[in-house]
């Protein structure tokens, strides 16, 4: 069964996923990294936050950097795990960084574990 990104039925069936997969652990690079997400849609905006590695629905107050940018491109970035559409994106200013933009660098330079592409090739599989 597919969701659409970033319903709220998206939202329950990544939080299901990840729950089940259990505790995953993410690179050095990520395991600390608290990034708030906005994303433009159609209806509005959505707010995520990837938090040590894992996508979470709503910001976290803490967050030292938030990411702005439009649905199509955070669905290449973040469930397609394109990166040069994040690089392309931020060139071409479709993506916007307030905050601490040295935060993002250690998306760059970090290599998910095996656990974390196994997980997310679950949520690409139910991502519509």
């Amino acid at each position: 069964m597919s969701c659409e990104f970033l319903s709220d039925e998206w939202f329950a069936k990544v939080e299901e996923l990840r729950a089940a997969a259990g505790d995953i652990e993410a690179p050095a690079a990520l395991a600390d990294l608290v990034i708030n997400i906005t994303i433009g849609t159609d209806g509005g905006e959505k707010q995520m936050a990837l938090v040590g590695g894992m996508l979470e629905q709503g910001h976290h107050a803490d967050a030292p950097t938030t990411m702005i940018l439009p649905a199509d491109l955070a669905k290449r970035i973040f469930i397609e795990g394109d990166q040069s559409a994040g690089m392309q994106g931020f060139m071409s200013g479709q993506i916007r960084v307030e905050g601490d933009m040295s935060k993002l660098m250690a998306l760059q330079t970090a290599q998910p574990t095996g656990a974390q592409v196994e997980l997310m090739k679950k949520i690409q599989e139910i991502t519509a």
